[in-house]
């Protein structure tokens, strides 16, 4: 049973968003609850949990939570090219055991978790400036009343929606994969095929757990496509197309299905009192839909912000801070972000045959800057200057563009 009906901060939405920024919250003294509509965190898997080592490490998140990644092959109908590092920089993770860790992390500071527990309804009380929710769980009907709620919804942005500030999305990223026994995989090499053969409007991949797990799967734009990622899937471990032939046996332990936003950042990310967090606003990563690391810093972020508004009821222009980060760090980046995916959505399958050897030509760092897109104009001048017929044309221009 809930003890208190009044709490500072109530989070909706158990991933990475809503966990961190409960995590944040209440390690300053916040009173923060929290409901996940599932039965327990990471119960329903919605990612295939590709991030990035340096990000994990620094959120306290370190190896034994994840499969170290240092070679990236990319494979085209026609081509193939491996990008080699030297030492691990991407990582796969073990999503359950993540999501359980930043749970853990949230509760010994005081956080109010409760799992299958649906919001049902949320409304604003203009007169004492708070906000209320409905919650039916398994102990009932509950209300509960907050002077800040954090939208950690993902995809279904049920808050903000609710209260009509934002719409649904029309643009997003539709992903299947099961996680596999496999006889033999380089656990050390992130694969990603793209071209029609793979995905119709997106790539597919082979994404190593360990030397015999792996998680194979198909991402889909929508509306680009209107063909099933599922079906898709099922035919590409039917027809054991490369690199699957070389794996041995697959036997299929588990079945993941997850969408993800895929056209920029919503116009505004904070309303009285309310913030938008993760998959809610739109903090992905277009090139590889990716969104884990944003979701962990923005997540915290909220919490933080979300605690100094406390004091002036948590309007609008005190949210502020947290509106002008995620705009100045996130908005360019996702921005040309999606002019390379634009241009990727449209390729042919011989086009793409060429466009891998233009990814061939990069070093590991450039790889690295450009995949986690990382664009910084520095960055994007000395690679143009490094590879001036590869690179200038095809993607310097495409990036930097207003």
């Amino acid at each position: 049973m809930l003890d208190h009906l009044k709490y500072d901060i109530a989070i909706v939405g158990g991933g990475p968003a809503g966990l961190s920024a409960a995590y944040s919250a209440s390690k300053q003294g916040a009173k923060v609850i929290l409901f996940e509509k599932d039965p327990s965190f990471g119960h329903n898997v919605r990612t295939s949990g590709v991030s990035w080592i340096k990000e994990m490490e620094k959120y306290g998140i370190t190896n034994e939570f994840y499969n170290p990644i240092k070679n990236f092959s990319f494979i085209s109908p026609a081509n193939e090219i491996k990008i080699s590092g030297k030492e691990n920089s991407a990582c796969v993770l073990d999503v359950k055991k993540t999501y359980q860790l930043l749970a853990c992390k949230a509760a010994a500071e005081g956080a109010e978790l409760f799992v299958k527990s649906q919001v049902t309804d949320v409304s604003q009380n203009l007169a004492n400036k708070t906000m209320a929710l409905k919650i039916s769980n398994p102990a009932g009907q509950k209300s509960i009343e907050a002077t800040l709620v954090i939208d950690a919804s993902g995809f279904s942005s049920f808050v903000g929606r609710k209260l009509g500030y934002v719409q649904s999305w029309q643009r997003y990223g539709a992903g299947a994969e099961y996680e596999c026994y496999c006889d033999s995989v380089d656990k050390t090499t992130l694969t990603l095929m793209v071209g029609k053969k793979y995905s119709e409007a997106g790539y597919a991949w082979v994404f190593p757990l360990s030397d015999n797990r792996v998680r194979i799967g198909v991402g889909i734009g929508k509306p680009n496509s209107h063909v099933d990622p599922i079906k898709k899937l099922n035919e590409l471990i039917l027809n054991r197309v490369k690199p699957l032939e070389s794996m041995g046996k697959i036997q299929p332990l588990e079945f993941h299905f997850g969408l993800i936003p895929n056209q920029g950042l919503r116009t505004k990310s904070t309303f009285d009192g309310l913030i938008l967090v993760g998959d809610t606003v739109g903090q992905a990563n277009p090139i590889v839909l990716e969104g884990i690391r944003y979701a962990i810093e923005f997540g915290r972020l909220a919490g933080t912000v979300g605690v100094e508004s406390l004091s002036h009821d948590s309007t609008a222009n005190s949210l502020r801070p947290y509106e002008i980060a995620n705009k100045k760090n996130l908005e360019k980046k996702i921005n040309s972000a999606l002019r390379v995916q634009a241009r990727w959505l449209g390729l042919s399958d011989s086009e793409w045959d060429r466009e891998i050897d233009i990814i061939k030509g990069l070093t590991i760092d450039e790889f690295l800057d450009f995949i986690k897109s990382e664009f910084t104009p520095s960055k994007m001048i000395k690679v143009a200057l490094n590879h001036p017929k590869l690179l200038a044309k095809q993607l310097f221009n495409l990036v930097l563009k207003k």
